[in-house]
Order: C-alpha cells, then sequence, then structure tokens
C-alpha cells in the first residue's frame, strides 16, 4: 500500500501547521479549497489566499489567532462570504480564517435565547429555530451569513419592532488578538459589547452570539412584480408606507426597481412581510390596488422566506449605499439615473448578463429609536431627524470586464442622487449602512464623532497591538477612517 504524500503547506501557513492545527488547514489544489473559494456569494470576492484555516472550535480559533499572530502573518476572517467587494472577507497571498465549521444552532427554552455560530446561513438558523416556533432577528435573505450582518448592525423583518439585528444579540463569545476567549455581555464588558453592536471586525473574532428568540410561527409574505408603468405610483406607495411604519410596526416592505434577462425591460419588485400572519393588512393597501405581473406572497413562515428569497449568486457585484429623505423627488431622481444606467450598460454588455437594482428600503426613525430602548449601539442611527429611505444601487454582471465598466457607472449614478438630495433640506442623511457599503464609502466615519471615540477606546484597550487594524486588514477598519 503506497503511502500519501505529505501535503505541502505554504511559508503562511506553517504557523498554523507548528500550533497543531495541519488537520484544519486547506491550501490550493485541495478539492476542499476550491469548494471554499467557489461558496462565495460573489465573483468579486474571490480572491486568493495562500492559505484557509477551518477552525472547529472557539479554541480551535484561539491556536489559530496565537500562531499567525506570533508569526505576524496577515489574515482575514469569513463568515459567510457574501460582502462582494475584495478583501472584505478574504486576503490575497494570505491566510483566510474560515468559520464555516462553527456552525451550531441552540435554542434554549429557558432563557428564551438562541446561540448560533457565525459560520451559519440564516436559512440555517431560521430552519432550526422553526422546529420550536421561534426565530431570532437576523438576515432576511437567507444565503447571508450570520457573523457579517450582526457585526455590521443587520436589518431584518423585526427592525420596526425590536431594532437592528445587533440589538437583539445578548452575549458574544469573542476571541481576542492575544488569543484569550472571553465571554462579553452587558455586565462583563460593556464597553465591548456595546462596539460589537455595528463595529464590524475592529475588536476580535465572535465564535458565538446568544440572541434573543422571537416567537414566531406564520407570516405573510412574498415577493411580486409590477409593470414599468407604475413607478410613479409605487414611489408614493413607498414613502406613505414608510411614514405610516410606526403605526405597523409588524409589516416591511422592501421596493426594487430592476433590470432583469427574464423581464426584458425594468420593473418593479416588492418583498412583503408581515411578521405577525395579518394577510394583506392596510399597510399595503396602496400595493395590493397596483397592476401586478407576478405575485408569490402568501401565508408561510421566515424560514421558507429565506430559502426563496435570494439575490443571484457567482456574479461580480457593484454595491453602494446611502441615507436619504423620505421624499418621492429624491426616489424620483434615483429611479430616472437608474434608467439612464440601463442603457448605458446595454451598450458594453449583453441585455441577458446583467441584473440591476435601485433599491428602497424604509428607514423611519423609530428603528434608531428602538435600538436606544434596547440598550445603544455604536452605528448613530438614533441621530437621524426624520423618516428617511436605506437606498442601495448595485448591478451585477457576468465577467470582471464588465464590473470594469459598471463601477464607475453605479458610483456615478449614487454621487448623482446624493447631490441631487443635498439640494432639498435634509434630503442627504449622514448615517452610511456598511452591509451596503463600497470600500470607498467610510460608513465608520457616519457613526458620530462619539460613537467613534469609543470604539477607538475598546479597540485599544482589548487589542492594545492593533492587531485586528494591521494583520486582518479586510473590511472597514478604524485605523482607515477618515473623520
Amino acid at each position: 500500500m503506497t503511502a500519501l504524500a505529505p501535503k505541502t503547506v505554504p511559508p503562511q501557513a506553517e504557523c498554523l501547521t507548528a500550533g497543531g492545527l495541519q488537520a484544519q488547514v486547506l491550501v490550493p489544489g485541495d478539492a476542499d479549497y476550491e469548494a471554499r473559494q467557489d461558496s462565495y456569494w460573489s465573483n468579486s470576492a474571490k480572491i486568493r489566499p495562500a492559505a484557509i484555516v477551518r477552525p472547529r472550535s472557539a479554541d480551535e480559533v484561539s491556536a489559530a489567532v496565537k500562531a499567525l499572530v506570533g508569526a505576524k502573518q496577515p489574515f482575514a476572517v469569513r463568515s459567510g462570504g457574501h460582502t462582494n467587494w475584495a478583501g472584505s472577507n478574504n486576503i490575497e497571498g494570505g491566510v483566510t480564517v474560515d468559520l464555516s465549521l462553527l456552525n451550531g444552532v441552540v435554542y434554549d427554552a429557558a432563557s428564551e435565547t438562541a446561540s448560533i455560530g457565525p459560520g451559519c446561513r440564516w436559512r440555517e438558523v431560521y430552519a432550526e429555530l422553526h422546529k420550536h416556533g421561534r426565530a431570532v432577528a437576523g438576515g432576511r435573505e437567507g444565503n447571508v451569513g450570520v457573523a457579517g450582518l450582526l457585526l455590521g448592525g443587520g436589518n431584518t423583518f423585526f427592525t420596526a419592532r425590536r431594532g437592528w439585528a445587533c440589538d437583539n444579540v445578548v452575549a458574544y463569545e469573542v476571541v481576542l488578538a492575544d488569543g484569550r476567549i472571553i465571554n462579553v455581555d452587558k455586565h462583563s464588558c460593556p464597553d465591548l459589547f456595546r462596539a460589537l453592536k455595528g463595529g464590524s471586525n475592529n475588536f476580535g473574532i465572535v465564535t458565538k452570539f446568544t440572541m434573543t428568540a422571537i416567537p414566531c410561527d406564520k407570516v405573510w409574505g412574498g415577493m411580486t412584480f409590477f409593470p414599468k408603468q407604475v413607478i410613479p405610483a409605487a414611489i408614493e406607495a413607498t414613502t406613505s408606507f414608510t411614514d405610516n411604519i410606526v403605526n405597523d410596526p409588524d409589516s416591511n416592505l422592501v421596493v426594487i426597481f430592476t433590470h432583469m434577462p427574464d423581464f426584458k425591460d425594468i420593473v418593479v419588485a416588492t418583498l412583503y412581510a408581515n411578521m405577525v400572519g395579518i394577510e394583506k393588512p392596510p399597510a399595503y393597501s396602496k400595493w395590493l390596488a397596483l397592476p401586478e405581473i407576478l405575485n408569490t406572497v402568501k401565508m408561510t413562515s421566515i424560514s421558507e422566506m429565506a430559502f426563496e428569497y435570494n439575490i443571484p449568486a457567482k456574479l461580480h457585484d457593484v454595491w453602494f449605499t446611502l441615507s436619504l429623505k423620505n421624499d418621492p423627488r429624491i426616489l424620483a431622481h434615483a429611479s430616472a439615473v437608474h434608467d439612464k444606467l440601463v442603457a448605458d450598460l446595454k451598450d458594453f454588455i449583453p441585455e441577458q448578463d446583467f441584473v440591476t437594482q435601485c433599491l428602497f428600503q424604509p428607514l423611519p426613525t423609530v428603528f434608531g429609536q428602538n435600538s436606544i430602548a434596547a440598550g445603544g449601539n455604536v452605528m448613530g442611527v438614533e441621530r437621524q431627524p426624520h423618516n428617511g429611505i436605506l437606498f442601495l444601487a448595485t448591478a451585477m454582471v457576468r465577467t470582471p470586464e464588465q464590473e470594469a465598466f459598471a463601477y464607475p457607472k453605479v458610483k456615478a449614478w449614487v454621487e448623482s442622487v446624493s447631490e441631487f438630495a443635498r439640494g432639498i433640506d435634509g434630503g442627504l442623511l449622514e448615517w452610511r449602512y456598511l452591509n451596503y457599503a463600497d470600500k470607498s464609502q467610510d460608513p465608520l466615519a457616519t457613526y458620530g464623532e462619539a460613537n467613534l471615540r469609543l470604539m477607538r477606546e475598546v479597540a485599544a484597550k482589548y487589542d492594545p497591538d492593533g492587531v485586528f487594524q494591521r494583520l486582518c486588514p479586510g473590511g472597514f477598519k478604524l485605523s482607515e477612517v477618515k473623520a
């Protein structure tokens, strides 16, 4: 019987094998390495690390951090791998710490909490908790990873009722830069506890989130599609819905003006979700009066919706975001510039090769008020002076060349909307949502001076050598904030 030759480990990963993690190290050419690379949602994020390490426990995450820091080896941290831009959750030529094996979900009936591993995706979380008639305030897109969404704030189906996803975390298990494993809650480490609520990967690696469980059985929800001609009425229905959320915090709305090859034109798509299972509540009355092309809305569950609502994967993706005043003039301008973008893209990219989204979501002041009621986070949304709209501008294309063509055009679209909004009193809101932001948009700078100061103090206290600023360069870093 011929013995298998030992795997050649690149120099970047020798510290991991010396630290006893050789069985968890993947290198280029390994089938599992290529599978993990392929599992990134966006092709734009698929840069090539020298090695991937897949720890199976908090102890192994600790061992990996100690080894990498001791060797001064740059590394990245990956949860679900859904952030689209290169370097956000991967690293060229370094080591990616892949948390996918930390994927447990445990419901505790006594405390009405759920313990969730960072390697889970939300569809898996909801499927497990549905067995107990429960949910958590997590992601709405089933393929999104747990850790990225929670550490970036997290807009959820429950935000109007319970605050952002991060507001529903009651405890974190964290591996610090020196390898210590600590449990963080509002009593043990109140400063770090708050900083993790929107502060992203600036302080350590979270190996477990404990969240408040929410009774949730049936919901009424799904997608609808409308012809382009309803856009003016759709804008009016969107702004009206946003102002009415305070009266119906259990109803959700996502509105997307989108070019999709299947429809051969721009259409209006919506996601409805009433989280207490009320069919056709009054909040949707203006939408229900519009002529539909397609309707998938039904009595369902949050678990089923998470499996059905998924943005197309394995494309090259450009994302930019803004927060805007809830003013129909601004939404109409964003829509008009989106029309021009689609025409421009058609000049270079075959129509079947791209998808665009001009996406609007309510951002009412009650979201920030709920965060304060839950104990606060570091995003600073509560400073918002009036009801707003969370705007996401995207282009999804098939090749790197198409992405290079689309990127400046999407950026110019967003700059046009920003400039137009500035011309309206209070039209451009300061805050930018980290989980939607392009790498150029510096969302941490929009959190406010007090929150920035707190995050910097926390980073200096728990990571005095700046490991998560220098050796772990991915994501949005406090050390790079321009404010």
